[in-house]
């Protein structure tokens, strides 16, 4: 026995906290599958992690490695339409989800600093943790971090805020 827990109570206690990473880096329409591919994989690797290991960091690096292979995907292929479609989808709404006008300003964070949110605010993890994911030093991803949710309190502050006025 190796002392660790099934990889369903792991799937269980991290599910929720790795989808709202997924959700917040890579958006509602392919966190789904960034999710279901993090924890296939995961599965996979499982007995072979160390039982000391912080499994939640763990998680939330196999959910970043997925997302960029989502992002690299999307950026290979190319789909012509007459009309762009209303990307909003029924998913958009899912219970654990904060409005919509959070998840656009979100959205339109840059890279480093959505994921230094997610990563640090959504999953919970040290600043170490983060920038060992992202790559670079604690100090670094403290400060994108801090940026995206100093962006984020400007920006949802101004469109939460009933006619146009701000909190």
């Amino acid at each position: 026995m190796t002392g660790k827990p099934a990889f369903e109570a792991i799937v269980d206690r991290y599910g929720a906290t790795v989808m709202r990473v997924c959700r917040a880096v890579v958006g509602a329409g392919d966190a789904d599958d960034v999710w279901s591919e993090t924890f296939l994989s995961a599965m996979r690797a499982y007995q072979t992690l160390p039982a000391d290991a912080n499994v939640e960091a763990w998680l939330v690096t196999v959910a970043h490695r997925k997302a960029i292979d989502v992002h690299r995907a999307a950026a290979r292929r190319a789909i012509p339409v007459a009309e762009v479609p209303d990307t909003r989808q029924a998913t958009d709404a899912l219970p654990m989800d904060p409005d919509a006008d959070l998840i656009d300003a979100l959205a339109a964070l840059p890279p480093r600093q959505r994921q230094a949110v997610a990563y640090h605010y959504l999953a919970g993890l040290p600043y170490a943790e983060v920038a060992s994911i992202l790559g670079g030093r604690p100090e670094a991803a403290r400060r994108a971090a801090a940026d995206g949710i100093a962006t984020l309190r400007r920006t949802y502050a101004s469109a939460a805020a009933p006619n146009g006025a701000t909190r």
